[in-house]
């Protein structure tokens, strides 16, 4: 069973005490809603790195050289 650690400041006493059903339930609702942000931060970063490539891809098409479409990027 899943502990946590508890330290009595004033005393400096440390205990292990094991993790209440709700607790429990409140640390897997948490890595879910953290595994699915971190989801949305990659698809987001994906898509912009995707339109970043794409509009210098067009920049390019238009004749533009490498260091100009740079230029413009910064």
């Amino acid at each position: 069973m899943p502990t946590k650690l508890i330290v009595d400041c004033s005393t400096g006493v440390a205990t292990e005490v094991e993790l209440t059903a709700e607790e429990i339930a409140q640390q897997e609702a948490d890595a879910a809603a953290f595994a699915q942000a971190e989801a949305e931060r990659i698809a987001a970063e994906e898509a912009k790195a995707a339109a970043k490539a794409a509009a210098e891809a067009k920049l390019a098409a238009l004749g533009l050289t490498a260091d100009e479409i740079a230029a413009l990027t910064k």
